[in-house]
């Protein structure tokens, strides 16, 4: 059984940083395409960034451009480094894989392009 785990969340304070971890049992995370998403209460989910499953290619949303960075290594990990915070980066923030596509250069942007889902990590940024 897949099981995959977001850590790494917490309360920050505006201009702080954090660094998240997406971590996965059961199966080996390595070359597949992986994404981060989040959800601010009241809204819908929204992707923040994303990785190719060949790790060449990453997409970040624009709010977040400059500011956060996904990377990979070869274990089990996905990490999502978080810089300059702001409030309105506040959300519980999710980890995605999509098992089909290992080795591929695409980047999946859509949340119903992934097959599996962290439970979601806290993320506080406070003014």
């Amino acid at each position: 059984q897949v099981q995959m785990e977001e850590s790494g969340g917490g309360l920050v304070q505006a201009g702080g940083s954090l660094r998240l971890s997406c971590t996965a049992s059961g199966r080996i995370f390595v070359n597949y395409a992986m994404g981060w998403f989040r959800q601010a209460p009241g809204k819908e989910r929204e992707v923040v960034g994303a990785i190719s499953g060949s790790g060449d290619s990453t997409y970040y949303r624009d709010s977040v451009k400059g500011r956060f960075t996904i990377s990979r290594d070869n274990t089990k990990a996905v990490y999502l480094q978080m810089n300059s915070l702001k409030p309105e980066d506040t959300a519980v923030y999710y980890c995605a894989a999509r098992l089909s596509a290992r080795y591929s250069g695409t980047l999946y942007l859509s949340e119903y392009e992934y097959n599996y889902w962290g439970q979601g990590t806290q993320v506080t940024v406070s003014s």
